[in-house]
Parts: C-alpha cells; structure tokens; sequence
C-alpha cells in the first residue's frame, strides 16, 4: 500500500543462492530512485532470519519509487516498487466515513480502505471533474484565441497563464475571466490570448455535494465487498442495492446505477484525461 509523505516505508527482501535458499550475503546494498530520478541508499541491515534484509526509509517526494536491491556472495538481485502519497489528501471523504459506511468496527484494514477510498475518488472525478481541491498545470499549444479552454473543472482560480515560447505574452490574472463551470477564460478588454500558453490554476469543490459524496459510498462499498466472497461463496456486492447491468465505457461495470443516478446532475460526460 502506498506510504504517506514524510513516513518510513520498510523494505524488505531475501537473498537467494542459485539453488534458491536464503542465504547471508557478502554484502547488501538497496537503493531508493526518486521521481526525479535522484538516488537514496539506506543502510540494509539481516533481521534475525537468514537471508532476510531489511532497510527504513523516510519518504521525501510523492509518486512512484524503483527499489533496487542487490546482494553479493551469493549474487543476487531484487526489484520493487513503493509509492508515496501526496501531502495533500486525495479522498473524496474520510478514513473514518469510509470506515463506517461499510461497517469496519476496527482499524486493521485501514491502508486496504484507504486505497479504495482514493480509487473510488478518482472514479467519481472522471464524470464529475475535479472534487477535491488541487493546483493544476497544463499547458495549450494555439495561436491566437478569444477564449482558452481549460481542461480540470470546475476553476476556482487562474493563478498564472505565462507564454512557453521566449517573446510571448505572460497575462495578469487580474484582467482575465473565468466561467468557474465551464472552465473557459476570457481577456477582460476582449482581445486574443496569444500561445501556445501554459495555464496554473486551482481546481475542485470546496464544499462537496451530498449527492456526489453519495455516490462515492456506494461506489466504495461495492468495491469493498466485491473484494470479500459472500457466506456462499460467491462474490459480494450483485444485489439489487449495488447491481451493475448496463457497461460504462472506460470503466465497465465499477459503477453501480444508483451512484450514477447520483452524479447525473453534475456529470461532465464520460472522460478518462
């Protein structure tokens, strides 16, 4: 499960003799490659078990992460991965609303429902744009344009559009404006905005819908419970409360009808950018 910013994730690996027994090695050596692209090398120390090596380190960037471990005397090598969550949470709703609407009464499964909590957030904002507040940049490749569409809505606020090519305009946020719903920024005086451009703006609700936090429940209860085989045997989730009958393109069938009966009202129509 990913690790949040600033945490120790604890990686662990074993090191194998050809005919594939763990082992004490000569030498261990893990190192960490960040995304972008820097290297970390925590100390890799044997726990109590032969062969078993250990190594602790404190998260620094957001994103994905190569652990490369590797062994002398026997040779040998290991590759995983680890991720590492922004600072700013990415859920639609809390660990603990997550925790009570699918009827946890502990905190063992708390990384397991954090994952789908972001799942399901990332579901929701395919149809509905951006839930959760978050800066966005991006850049457009035009000419010249009455108007610029940008693409995470709704916009709270254009914070900066600056040119990507030496001599282009850079426009004052200021003498701009922005339809919040649609996502399209004007110049105040009417003339052209000139590219290409690169626009960084904030995107989101700051106060969320009950109807889209709705939907975001049940889309993560039937995710949860398809994950947990029924009493009989079967999986969970099929009756009629959580039943999928009809494929969503891009998604199949994820999405129970009664979460998007929910969304309807703020559907932007089905986009996987």
């Amino acid at each position: 499960m990913p690790y949040d910013l600033g945490a120790t994730a604890r990686m662990t690996a074993q090191c194998r003799d050809p005919d594939g027994t763990a082992t004490t090695a000569a030498t261990a050596v893990v190192t960490v490659t960040l995304p972008d692209g820097s290297t970390a090398t925590p100390a890799a120390v044997e726990t109590t078990t032969p062969g078993t090596y250990r190594a602790d380190y404190v998260t620094e960037q957001p994103g994905r992460h190569t652990v490369r471990w590797q062994f002398t005397g026997p040779a040998h090598a290991y590759t995983d991965v680890l991720d590492v969550r922004p600072e700013q949470s990415p859920a639609l709703f809390s660990l603990a609303d997550g925790r009570e609407h699918v009827n946890l009464k502990n905190t063992r499964e708390d990384d397991e429902l954090r994952y789908w909590i972001n799942v399901t957030t990332r579901a929701v904002e395919i149809f509905t744009g951006p839930v959760v507040v978050r800066p966005v940049t991006e850049d457009h490749h035009m000419g010249g344009a009455q108007s610029l569409a940008l693409r995470q809505r709704p916009v709270l606020a254009v914070t900066a559009l600056v040119p990507l090519l030496d001599g282009g305009t850079t426009y004052d946020p200021d003498r701009l404006n922005v339809d919040s719903v649609a996502g399209i920024v004007t110049r105040k005086d009417g003339g052209l905005l000139r590219g290409p451009l690169r626009a960084t703006y904030t995107a989101g609700r700051p106060v969320i819908p009950d109807n889209i936090t709705g939907a975001g429940r049940i889309i993560l209860q039937h995710l949860w419970r398809t994950q947990r085989p029924s009493r009989g045997g079967a999986l969970a989730g099929g009756g009629d409360d959580y039943s999928v009958t009809e494929s969503i393109p891009g998604l199949g069938y994820a999405i129970p009808n009664r979460a998007m009966q929910l969304l309807a009202p703020d559907d932007q129509g089905p986009g996987l950018a």
